[in-house]
């Protein structure tokens, strides 16, 4: 494993043991969230929301959903893009791989071309 992909799965698994984190994740995986929803769910500042938001953001496992409220104020929803995570040891190391909400779309929407192409 290269240093890049050794120091990335590194913040990975900090942030997966960060409460704030995974508090996030989980809150938004029901529905997406406002930043507001988030610290009053995970019981934190808003500062702390935005920097977990962000660090989540880094790694793909959350993403951003602008939207325009009736009154025509905009205002930033976040969502889990996190599916499945997955944790291998071997020959002394641990490696990580993930699967996101695109992924899975993707990889169905092959597979159903693939079956109508026959």
């Amino acid at each position: 494993m290269e240093r890049g992909e050794t120091d990335a799965t590194t913040a990975v698994f900090r942030l997966l043991a960060d409460d704030y984190s995974r508090q996030i994740l989980l809150a938004a995986d029901r529905n997406p969230r406002t930043a507001k929803d988030l610290s009053d769910i995970c019981d934190a500042s808003l500062t702390t929301i935005y920097r977990r938001v962000s660090a989540l953001q880094d790694h793909g496992l959350l993403e951003e959903q602008s939207s325009v409220g009736s009154d025509g104020s905009h205002r930033s929803q976040f969502e889990t893009t996190l599916e499945e995570i997955h944790v291998t040891m071997s020959d002394g190391e641990l490696s990580l791989s993930m699967e996101t909400r695109d992924e899975l779309a993707d990889n169905f929407t092959s597979l159903w071309t693939s079956i109508r192409e026959r």
